[in-house]
């Protein structure tokens, strides 16, 4: 079994989470949105985050998916899209983390051919070491490093989603950087 080291605490998450809420809400004062949760990693996340957004709320859930175990297999799949229209309409794309860019490109290609009035991106974790898509969330929680990370919501083979702080995975054998 593989081996966890916490690098963000449930303390250091609840604090990003307030902050990121404050800037949404300065940012669309005075204008409803639509989020959108990116299924199933960012469901902890986007659940802490509309509970912080005092502003009028849509929300609707869509989900994609490029990972295999540890590793990217560079192959977007969109299992589920959304229901709601966005033509229009101001929509905040909620990820748990931005790794390759991969995932998110196909997602904003395919939100923006359904037009909407604006199209940001909210992550909570933003890997830039191995992108390849140009790809910049409009708001980020934190920077981390390349590591495979776990914990809440992000997962490694369906486990580990429930841990309150996120932690890097060692492999069996492996030694933590």
């Amino acid at each position: 079994m593989e081996e966890l080291s916490e690098v963000i605490s449930p303390g250091e998450i609840s604090e990003a989470v307030r902050r990121l809420g404050a800037e949404i809400n300065r940012d669309y004062a005075g204008r409803g949105i639509l989020a959108l949760c990116v299924l199933n990693g960012s469901f902890i996340f986007f659940s802490d985050l509309i509970r912080e957004l005092t502003l009028p709320l849509e929300v609707d859930f869509l989900r994609a998916r490029s990972y295999s175990s540890t590793e990217s297999s560079g192959e977007v799949k969109v299992e589920c899209w959304l229901k709601a229209d966005i033509e229009g309409k101001d929509v905040l794309l909620v990820e748990d983390i931005v790794d390759t860019g991969l995932t998110l490109n196909v997602i904003i290609q395919r939100l923006m051919a359904g037009n909407p009035k604006t199209l940001k991106v909210c992550a909570l974790l933003d890997k830039r070491a191995g992108r390849k898509a140009e790809i910049n969330p409009d708001y980020t929680g934190f920077l981390v490093d390349d590591h495979f990370l776990v914990g809440y919501g992000l997962d490694l083979d369906g486990r580990h989603r429930n841990i309150r702080g996120v932690c890097k995975v060692r492999p069996p054998g492996a030694e933590f950087p």
